[in-house]
């Protein structure tokens, strides 16, 4: 199987010609300067105050340096506990080996369509094109990724996917590919329209694909959040769960999960919580009356282990593609232009450079300030789920 992969293919020559086309298209100027003005506002709107949003960031700095000082430690771990949910653990070292698996595990249950939710990953393995190498089609469900993939476009942005396309554009795109869709130019009709064509998707897919936040070793949990509800279907509709992340995703605990979250959906649509936050433990059990019967997790290296071992670099592992460094993604570049502008995809960036590892005595006691000053008290995981 060739390893496609989601670049755009310019060279760093295409660079300069490429921005001025973009900073010279008005539509594609305003589409950016009207969300990202309003993304911006909303973020700064969740952290009013500076010295909460530092004391925060400073935890969720502690909580991955101190995962990544662990990492193969916990990965042990985790997988321990996902195998006795009866989860299926996977590494895949290269992106050929993420395609093969996906492809052995389709192959195995004849599978013909997977419906997918929002997942860089996948991105970063081409999974779309390899599937349809092997005859498999993969529907995104994910409304912006969905409206791409209709019009054969590709993510603009992290967060807001098609935030190039404007509602005229989504309605060109409905009444030319999805049968039976008149033509309007009303936003909540066109969410009508998706939906609808989506369900009929989910009801006949095989196998549904995700992405992950946050893996919890402790409990062996993949937490996932969105606010759309498809990351739910995908995971819980079809017989077969594909989850697949890169294995920087690793926590501890269940009780690192919470500030990591707030971080992650104050910063990256200003929003204090998720409309759904999803916590996985595995397949269905005897006597549920729902969610899939098998589970696999697809752990992605592509180079993160070399990273890893050289300690100029171990720090970036936490911020590849971390939202909660989403004042890179307001940057007056990305208020004018878009990631296709770039030669490579924008998340895999780095933000800035990190500090020496924090320890765990850090991690706790940031910890108890943390649960102490937003009075939420951890609840003990269900044992019979981990």
């Amino acid at each position: 199987m060739s390893a496609h992969t989601h670049t755009p293919g310019h060279t760093p020559e295409d660079f300069k010609p490429r921005s001025r086309e973009a900073l010279a298209d008005p539509k594609l100027r305003a589409n950016f300067r009207a969300t990202m003005d309003f993304l911006v506002g909303r973020r700064a709107a969740q952290f009013a105050d500076p010295a909460e949003y530092a004391r925060l960031r400073d935890l969720g700095e502690a909580i991955r340096r101190h995962a990544l000082a662990n990492l193969p430690e916990l990965l042990e771990q985790l997988e321990r506990k996902l195998a006795q949910h009866g989860v299926q653990v996977h590494y895949a070292e290269t992106i050929e080996e993420a395609q093969e698996l996906f492809a052995e595990i389709a192959g195995c249950h004849g599978a013909r369509t997977m419906v997918k939710g929002k997942s860089m990953v996948s991105e970063e393995i081409g999974l779309n094109q390899a599937m349809e190498e092997c005859g498999v089609e993969c529907i995104e469900t994910d409304m912006g990724e969905y409206i791409l993939q209709l019009d054969g476009d590709r993510p603009s942005h992290i967060i807001m996917p098609a935030i190039h396309k404007s509602k005229e554009d989504v309605a060109r795109i409905f009444a030319r590919h999805i049968p039976g869709a008149g033509h309007t130019e009303d936003v909540d009709e066109l969410i009508g329209i998706a939906r609808k064509a989506l369900r009929r998707k989910f009801g006949k897919a095989q196998i549904g694909v995700s992405g992950v936040n946050f893996l919890v070793a402790e409990t062996g949990t993949l937490v996932l959040v969105e606010n759309e509800g498809n990351g739910r279907m995908c995971t819980s509709v079809p017989d077969v769960h594909i989850a697949i992340t890169g294995i920087e995703k690793v926590v501890e605990k269940l009780e690192h999960v919470p500030p990591l979250i707030s971080l992650l959906t104050r910063s990256a649509t200003g929003q204090a919580i998720t409309t759904y936050v999803n916590l996985i433990t595995g397949p269905r059990r005897p006597g549920e009356l729902d969610g899939p019967r098998e589970m696999h997790l697809v752990l992605l290296d592509n180079g993160r282990t070399q990273a890893y071992g050289d300690d100029r670099f171990r720090s970036t592992l936490h911020r590849v593609r971390n939202t909660s460094n989403v004042e890179r993604f307001s940057i007056p570049f990305f208020s004018n232009v878009d990631e296709h502008t770039v030669v490579e995809p924008l998340p895999d960036l780095v933000a800035r450079d990190g500090k020496s590892n924090f320890d765990p005595v850090e991690v706790s006691a940031l910890l108890s300030r943390f649960y102490k000053s937003t009075k939420f008290v951890p609840i003990a995981a269900n044992p019979e789920r981990g």
